[in-house]
């Protein structure tokens, strides 16, 4: 390897560092608000800074903790809710619930319309 590979690597080491560092510091935790659907229809929407524990319908338990929801509990057959991963801030993907059609997802604060036509 050559002298100028090897700057060129611990350049682009360093830049996806400083990104890196830069995306974890300057983006809020905490900063999203939980949206939880059941049965299409909107149930509650709560803050990630908060900690508290959610009763979603009549089966399913949800926890924010940390900066992070999950489910907790659900009387589903299978239990495949349970076993998704927490979400976070960074608001990717989603926790469903089918067969109580309960779905959990994390926008970022203040997302949504500026303003509403009347």
């Amino acid at each position: 390897m050559k002298k100028w590979d090897k700057i060129f690597i611990g350049a682009v080491v360093a830049a996806a560092l400083l990104l890196w560092g830069g995306m974890t510091l300057l983006v809020p935790k905490g900063g999203g608000v939980v949206t939880v659907t059941i049965g299409g229809e909107l149930f509650g929407e709560y803050s990630l800074a908060e900690e508290r524990v959610i009763e979603a319908g009549d089966g399913n338990v949800l926890e924010i903790s940390g900066g992070k929801v999950r489910m907790i509990e659900a009387d589903c057959p299978d239990q495949l809710c349970i076993r998704q991963r927490a979400l976070d801030y960074r608001g990717i993907g989603s926790i469903i619930c089918l067969p109580n059609q309960v779905v959990v997802e994390i926008k970022a604060a203040g997302e949504g319309p500026d303003a509403v036509a009347g």
